[in-house]
């Protein structure tokens, strides 16, 4: 590599880099979702469930669940030269949710992970990136035997703005998650510049 310029004579390009969130309740697929398409080996904060937390931690509906994120998850994802997602995966139990605020800070927009099956788990996230005006899109978690609805079906039950995109997606699958991501950096694109154009008049 000489004078910024690769091997082959082009110039070399500066990637730009976006922070996405992944947010959502407890158990919902935050975890795997971040490791499905992570290029790296994603940073991971999970600790086993203990009786100690079985008061505060509800695992009906998921059972099988054994561990937990205690801080965040954290993986990157290159969708293009010059494109690279951060995502920030954030603990989903209500006790860790003072990080959310510093995971948030510089965030283009969010993925709220949801679960039919437990899909109430869901509301605080949605609330929060609504209070603050960060833009995010549903990304309802397709699981093994839970009943399937129509994206509209889970709009209205989540009281969702027309303008929050819904998408059923399955968390294991690296395509499956890059079509959200990428919605979520198009949706975030078009807030932006709504607002630019708002306050143009």
């Amino acid at each position: 590599m000489i004078f910024g310029r690769s091997e082959r004579g082009k110039p070399l390009v500066e990637p730009v880099t976006l922070k996405i969130l992944v947010a959502g309740g407890f158990g919902v697929g935050k975890t795997t979702l971040v490791g499905a398409v992570s290029e790296i080996r994603p940073l991971r904060t999970e600790e086993l469930l203990t009786e100690a937390g079985r008061p505060v931690d509800d695992t009906s509906g998921v059972e099988g669940k054994h561990t937990t994120t205690v801080a965040m998850d954290f993986g990157r994802i290159t969708l293009r030269e010059d494109l690279v997602l951060y995502l920030f995966g954030t603990p989903g139990q209500e006790r860790f949710w003072f990080m959310w605020d510093e995971l948030s800070e510089g965030a283009l927009g969010a993925v709220v992970l949801a679960d039919t099956r437990r899909l109430e788990d869901c509301f605080a996230a949605v609330d929060y990136f609504e209070r603050r005006a960060i833009p995010f899109l549903v990304g309802v978690n397709c699981f093994e035997g839970a009943s399937r609805y129509p994206a509209d079906s889970v709009r209205q039950a989540l009281d969702l703005d027309d303008g929050v995109p819904v998408l059923l997606c399955d968390a294991r699958d690296r395509e499956s998650v890059k079509e959200v991501l990428i919605g979520v950096v198009q949706h975030a694109m078009d807030h932006a510049a709504d607002r630019r154009q708002a306050a143009l008049g």
